[in-house]
């Protein structure tokens, strides 16, 4: 064959192949921007809580923590004296929070719009306290009928009807317990290894923190290096103390993580009935929560 001409036809290969491969791109990418609902901006506070703005009852402009262990919309004392718009029945209602029980008063009929989205009918709670710089919360919850993404790359919340690409994400399972998220976890203590779940709690600033059984179990104070001894306050105002160390070592999935920041309580035995992983860990990655909560898909960022 003539070299010219066998040249010309490769080139003529090579550009029907990149024409190809970039339709194939245009066209995933097509499908991936439509099946795109809504986009929600945050922003990540110093807290390590995803801070959303929204509107309460289309008059007052609210910062809402995005809470993954809420099934609920709240705002805090401090901040709903100067909203409005919002009613507040007399009655009160007793809740639940880390500390203990406490009571608040609730709101009927309300309105908020998060991004594009406008939810009615809207009760809403008053507690006492929120993400430091927030006027409430609402939980993962009011999205329900979505693939959940949280994009920590580009602050954005993200709204799918189906999966989107998960090139380079791991998919791991999920432990649904009514709406709470929980996620298997390895701690490694000494030469001893503890499988444990771990509830998804953007609400908690902190990266991991334990149980009061594991806590005392494997006695995990007196095995790694304690840094700090704390407060913590519930949103009822309930004080928790806490203790501050380094876990050398957690696995998530195939993940390898070192010298991890972890929290515990000391004889509270039965008042922190669930591990936590907190923002301080969530923050990693990019996150995508399937639409029944019973899988999620991690990609370190």
């Amino acid at each position: 064959m003539n070299k010219k001409i066998y040249t010309k036809q490769l080139k003529l290969l090579i550009l029907f192949v990149l024409i190809f491969l970039f339709g194939c791109s245009q066209e995933l990418h097509k499908n991936q921007t439509l099946t795109l609902t809504d986009t929600i901006p945050f922003k990540l506070s110093t807290y390590n809580n995803i801070v959303v703005e929204a509107v309460l009852n289309t008059t007052d402009t609210v910062n809402l923590m995005f809470h993954t262990a809420a099934n609920s919309a709240s705002v805090i004392k401090s901040s709903s004296a100067r909203l409005n718009s919002i009613k507040w029945n007399k009655e009160t209602s007793e809740s639940s929070a880390w500390g203990g029980k406490g009571t608040s008063r609730y709101s009927q009929a309300n309105t908020l719009k998060v991004g594009t989205m406008v939810f009615d009918s809207l009760s809403i709670w008053e507690n006492e306290k929120s993400g430091p710089g927030t006027d409430g919360k609402f939980g993962i919850n009011f999205f329900d009928d979505y693939i959940v993404e949280i994009n920590f790359d580009e602050s954005l919340i993200k709204l799918y009807h189906t999966l989107p690409n998960t090139d380079g994400y791991i998919k791991m399972y999920l432990d649904n317990k009514d709406g709470l998220l929980f996620i298997a976890g390895t701690s490694y203590i000494d030469s001893s290894e503890y499988d444990n779940l771990f509830l998804i709690h953007s609400g908690y600033s902190g990266a991991l923190l334990f149980d009061d059984k594991f806590s005392n179990q494997t006695q995990i104070g007196q095995h790694i290096e304690i840094t700090s001894e704390e407060e913590l306050k519930d949103s009822f105002g309930n004080i928790l103390k806490t203790k501050k160390g380094i876990l050398p070592k957690f696995s998530l999935g195939e993940m390898q993580f070192y010298d991890v920041p972890v929290g515990f309580f000391e004889g509270t035995i039965g008042r922190q009935q669930m591990s936590v992983m907190g923002g301080g860990f969530i923050k990693q990655f990019n996150l995508i929560f399937d639409k029944n909560r019973g899988e999620i898909y991690l990609k370190l960022r």
